[in-house]
Parts: C-alpha cells; structure tokens; sequence
C-alpha cells in the first residue's frame, strides 16, 4: 500500500510542480522539471526490463495451473469475449458522446497542420500469421507481446502432456523464476515516487495549459467519456459477475493505475497488475497469470473509445458531415485498430488512419491530435489497465477458482 501511495504522491506533486513551472516560465524551474527526465526514463525501462521474462513465466505457470486445455480455452475465451464486447462498447460510447456534445457545442475552426502518414495495418489473414512467431526469441527481443504469448501457451500445453514428475519440474522452475521476478518488481516500485515524478514534471512543465485551452472540448468529452464506460460498464461487471465491490477494486488496484496512467502503457503496468490483481484482490495466479497478458496484448477499450470520439471530432474539425449510418464503417475500422494498436504511448493516434479513411476525413487530423495526446492518452491507458484486471475477475469468477492462490513469497 505504501508503494500504491507513494507513485500517487509522486505523480501529483509532478504534475503540480510541472504545471508551476510551465505557467511561471520560471528557468530555475523548467530546470528542475527537465532534469528529472532521466528518473521517468530509467523508472520505465527498469519496469520493461523485467516484463518479457514475466510474462513468459506467470503465463506458462497459468496455462499449466490450469490443468487442462479445455480450461485453458475457456479462460482464454470468456476474456477474450470480455475484452472484444467491452471494446465495441466503448467505441460506441465515444462516438456518441463526442457527436451528442458537438451538436451542441461552438465552431470550432480548422487548425493547420502538416499532413501526417500512419503505419499501414496488416490485414485480417497477416495479422493471423503474425501470431505465430518465427522465432520467439526475436519475438521477446523486439518486444512483440502477443506472438510470445501464443508461443508460450503452446509451450505450455505441450508441458502438460508430459508425465506428471518431469511437467512439475518444468512448472517448479517457470514459479520459482516468476516469483523472483516479481520481488524484482517490488525492488523497482521502492523508486517509483521518485519515478513518477521525473514522468509527470516534464510533460506537464512543456504541455501546461495551453494546450488543454486549445481543445478543450475534445479533451473533456473523451475524459468524460471514459469516466462513464468505467462505472456504467467495468465496475457493475466487476461487482456483479466477478463479485469484487467497487471500492474495493478500485482500492486494489491503484498501483496499476497509477503506473498505466504515468507510463502510458499497459505492457509497463503489467507486472503492477499481476501483483495488486493477487495480493490486493485474491485473484488466482492460475487465472491472472494467463488473461492479464492476454489483455495487455489485445484489450484496448480505453483507445477505442478515444478513437471513436477521435474519428467525430476530427471529420468535424474539416467540415467532413459524418452522417450516424456511415459511423458503421468507422465501428469495425476502429474496432480493427483497436485490436493492432501497439501497448506504447500515442500509438492509438498513428493508427487511426484505417477510420478516419473510413468516414472521408483528412490525414492532417492525426498530427492537431498528436499535439493534445498526453492529457487523454493517460486517461485512457488507465482505462485499459483498468480493463485488464476486470477482465481477470470476471474470467475467474465464470471458470471457477480450483487452484491455489498466490504463495506468500510473492513481493
């Protein structure tokens, strides 16, 4: 708790003294606030250092507690239906709430800004063959999450077909690496306040004000936006199929959010979630082992709701009439992105090309929202992290709990 608490402290005071500093244009200040950078740089990369061999272990510990591929299937396939359902949800929720809010709203005029150019996205059937990696461990060194992961629940059941002595050994080693790596991960959140702040001083003291004057609108919709989808949607799922109260799963969680909010990046807040999702909430490590990675790879409600709002606002922005019927086409482009999008800061931006396509607005959009990302992509990672440990409970709760808990060695 007092970890949770202290990157709380440390991304308040950050922001507070960030905001100082770009408002009083104080160099003493600006200074400071940049200096700090290298903190917020080394806390990330130590967080990243620890994540590939993490997930590989946690993972193959799941898959394996699991006992069997039949309940492999059905953990894997209740998050994966929780994680695609919430997502068109929340699609539709930014859609709406940013086209109900700009019926009503000023004119906003067009800004200028330099054509951008987006990664092209894979196809359905590339997208499947990329899921097979060709060698997983160029997979773990570029960091591609969702191809390692196949890979490791492959691994997996083919370990849990072999005779009971030899697959324990197998599953012995992967727990003892994975508990290491988690007590690294306690080691590492020892510095967070420290980290935090050298995240959040920067960006705050170089952003300030002016940015959240200049739009506004769109800001405060899509933060409202995602403020909505998590109590009308998370929580109730939570409360009511995975059976953890409210306030205390937002207690619980606070870690995760707070380092998902900080490093935009829910691949960075996944050794937090697996520590508050076992410790903080009494989730099995059979099944969060398996579905938090899972949603760190594909679950990305809090960016698609951004990018539906995103894909409004921007056709608005260049006069671009987007009638409700023709919002179809930018669902299922949007919902695509959404499950491709990289688990990294402003990537929800870049890829929003395949929408903004879809309803005939210009590509210049994706640069006037790179400019005001920082503020909702914080937001929205926070909504996703938040999505992930949702995910877990309500998968646990539907597969039923047959497996021990967390051992007390773990951080």
């Amino acid at each position: 708790m007092l970890l949770r608490y202290g990157m709380l402290i440390g991304l308040a005071v950050g922001l507070a003294f960030g905001l100082v500093a770009g408002m009083t244009q104080s160099p003493l200040l600006i200074a400071i606030a940049e200096g700090s950078r290298p903190f917020g740089t080394a806390f990330v990369n130590a967080i990243q250092m620890v994540v590939i061999p993490l997930v590989m272990t946690v993972v193959f510990v799941g898959v394996a507690r699991l006992g069997n591929l039949r309940k492999v299937g059905r953990a894997g396939g209740i998050a994966m239906a929780f994680y695609w359902g919430t997502t068109v949800i929340a699609i539709l929720t930014g859609m709406v709430l940013m086209k109900l809010v700009l019926l009503t709203g000023p004119q906003i005029p067009a800004p200028t800004a330099a054509e951008a150019t987006a990664p092209e996205l894979p196809g359905i059937v590339d997208f499947l063959l990329r899921l097979i990696p060709r060698n997983p461990f160029e997979a773990a060194s570029s960091g591609t999450l969702l191809p390692l992961i196949v890979f490791t629940v492959l691994f997996a059941a083919a370990a849990g077909t072999l005779e009971p002595v030899r697959r324990q050994k197998l599953v012995d080693v992967a727990d003892a690496a994975a508990q290491a790596l988690i007590q690294l991960v306690h080691w590492i959140l020892m510095t967070g306040i420290v980290g935090v702040f050298g995240l959040a001083a920067p960006v705050a003291a170089t952003t300030g004000w002016g940015l959240l004057r200049g739009l506004a609108i769109f800001i405060l919709t899509v933060l409202a936006g995602l403020a909505i989808f998590v109590v009308l949607v998370y929580l109730p799922l939570v409360a009511f199929v995975g059976r953890i109260g409210p306030l205390r799963f937002l207690r619980g969680t606070t870690g995760t959010q707070v380092v998902g909010f900080a490093t935009g990046s829910s691949v960075a807040a996944l050794p937090v979630m697996i520590q508050d999702a076992e410790e903080n909430l009494s989730l099995s490590p059979a099944v969060t082992r398996l579905v938090l990675p899972l949603g760190a790879s594909l679950n990305r409600s809090g960016s698609a709701l951004f990018q539906g709002a995103a894909v409004v606002f921007v056709a608005y922005l260049y006069d671009v009439p987007v009638p409700w019927a023709a919002l179809g086409g930018a669902l299922l482009a949007t919902f695509f992105v959404a499950a491709t999008v990289a688990p990294v800061p402003s990537a929800s931006v870049m890829t929003l090309a395949p929408a903004l396509d879809a309803v005939g607005a210009p590509l210049a959009g994706l640069g006037v929202l790179l400019g005001v990302d920082r503020i909702p992509d914080a937001f929205r990672t926070w909504v996703n992290v938040t999505g992930h440990i949702a995910g877990a409970a309500v998968a646990q709760s539907l597969v039923g709990d047959e497996t021990p808990g967390p051992s007390s060695g773990e951080g």
